[in-house]
């Protein structure tokens, strides 16, 4: 189901949730809000943030990636998990052998988050840029912390502009993973409009 108009954290309680769009619209800056909300609600002690996004960089006039610590001090407040390192494989990657070693490098970095989530999980999840975990064609575990949490929100890449993969079929792999979660969501948010 697609959610129109404006979100509230209330509204997506006890909800599983997927914003998605292409880069630069604005999903960083709608999950820090709903977080923010949460947070005021006082549900702190039951929120994790997994946080899988790239510290932001610009590429080429574009603002790419981007830790929801950046853009909300609501992550001091929460169990907050995020990789020392997030490569940017399809940006930064000079070969289909190095963009693949970069993914690998990725979940590497990701996978010991989402296990010690699943180790001790909390009932509200927040993920910050899940799609980057899908470059490995795997969904495991996404759809188990999906499982396991009440309540999940987690934005995603879903677009056009990232599609150059040096013929390695990542971003349609991705693609592909994302429709996927999508379909187990209780709600989709399709974020299309450009900022900046």
């Amino acid at each position: 189901m697609t959610l129109p108009g404006k979100h509230s954290f209330i509204d997506l309680q006890d909800k599983k949730t997927l914003i998605r769009g292409d880069i630069r619209t604005g999903k960083t800056t709608l999950t820090a809000s709903l977080l923010e909300e949460a947070v005021e609600l006082g549900l702190s002690g039951e929120i994790t943030v997994v946080d899988m996004a790239p510290i932001s960089e610009d590429i080429k006039g574009n603002i790419i990636g981007g830790r929801l610590s950046d853009a909300t001090e609501a992550c001091k407040r929460v169990r907050y998990l995020a990789p020392q390192k997030v490569e940017t494989p399809r940006l930064r990657a000079g070969s289909a052998k190095e963009l693949m070693s970069m993914i690998q490098l990725n979940v590497k970095s990701i996978l010991p988050l989402l296990e010690e989530y699943m180790e001790t999980p909390s009932s509200i999840l927040f993920v910050n840029d899940i799609s980057i975990y899908f470059q490995s064609g795997s969904d495991y575990p996404i759809t188990r912390i999906v499982d396991i949490s009440d309540t999940f929100i987690a934005n995603g890449y879903y677009g056009e502009h990232l599609s150059e993969d040096l013929g390695t079929g990542v971003s349609e792999m991705e693609k592909e993973l994302m429709e996927r979660l999508s379909s187990k969501m209780d709600g989709v948010i399709s974020l299309t409009t450009r900022i900046g």
